[in-house]
């Protein structure tokens, strides 16, 4: 009789310390806004099928059957901006390329993977994210005062042009096979200065991801988003596309470029969120 009396308290107290998490949890009713946490945008750039991405080692071969490599592997993320399970919108320094601009950069990626740090941000339930590619046109035509410190950034990651030309967006270069031979190629996107007055496309594209689970940001745990980036879209995505003497030196927003940055709008996904990593 004292068993089942034990056995019945035992998951009487196992049961309400399951459902007060569990209803903690749910709630998020701790949230201070006094107190900002931060959170962390993890790129991982891959083939889908052959994993992580090696410069100047890893070859895909297209949907059209030709073989190519990456020597070069670069692109620009801006205004993100975190959504809660409300729908409302956390804008990250949007349009202010100074503190809310990154380049990933293959080539400085850790166990393939390039990390990005968010700070002051409020605590919340988030479900969605975005961000840009490139740089929108309004915070380049700020001018050159407006965004000076990510200018020099990406001038020394070879992601602009002149100042009248612009960011780079998108930088790819790399090898590809016809027969046997390795031919150069390379592929800059980007808008090319002032695209109402130049009367060029816009290049810059805004891509939104749902998370698998939500990232719970408080001021004791930030969340890391994981963001796989399929690199096998640039020849393989809703176009399908073909290296050649025509399109093997791409730079600005001609067609082909424009061909390219649809291609790599739809390349994200969020593979995991954690939210196991404390602030120190």
């Amino acid at each position: 009789m004292k068993t089942i009396k034990y056995f019945i308290n035992f998951s009487f107290i196992a049961l309400f310390t399951l459902l007060t998490s569990c209803n903690n949890d749910d709630d998020f009713s701790e949230i201070n806004t006094s107190e900002p946490g931060k959170i962390q945008l993890k790129f991982e750039n891959g083939f889908d099928n052959l994993g992580g991405i090696v410069l100047d080692q890893t070859t895909q071969t297209s949907s059209n059957g030709q073989k190519h490599k990456f020597t070069t592997l670069k692109y620009i993320i801006s205004n993100i901006t975190l959504i809660d399970e409300k729908g409302n919108e956390f804008d990250y320094h949007k349009n202010d390329p100074d503190k809310g601009a990154f380049v990933v950069d293959q080539d400085s990626a850790v166990a393939n993977v390039v990390y990005l740090d968010l700070e002051n941000i409020p605590q919340n339930k988030y479900t969605k994210v975005r961000f840009g590619i490139g740089v929108s046109q309004k915070a380049y035509l700020l001018g050159h005062t407006g965004q000076a410190t990510f200018w020099e950034k990406a001038k020394r990651s070879g992601l602009t042009w002149s100042w009248a030309a612009g960011y780079v967006f998108i930088k790819l270069e790399g090898f590809y096979v016809t027969n046997t031979t390795d031919n150069f190629f390379l592929t800059h996107t980007g808008n090319m200065g002032d695209i109402s007055k130049n009367e060029v496309p816009d290049l810059y594209r805004e891509v939104t991801l749902d998370l698998p689970t939500s990232a719970r940001v408080t001021s004791k745990i930030k969340p890391s988003i994981h963001i796989m980036a399929n690199l096998n879209t640039y020849l393989s995505g809703v176009n399908k596309l073909t290296l050649d003497k025509s399109t093997n030196n791409v730079m600005g927003s001609s067609g082909f470029a424009q061909l390219v940055t649809d291609n790599m709008q739809k390349m994200f996904r969020v593979d995991h969120v954690h939210n196991n990593e404390t602030i120190n």
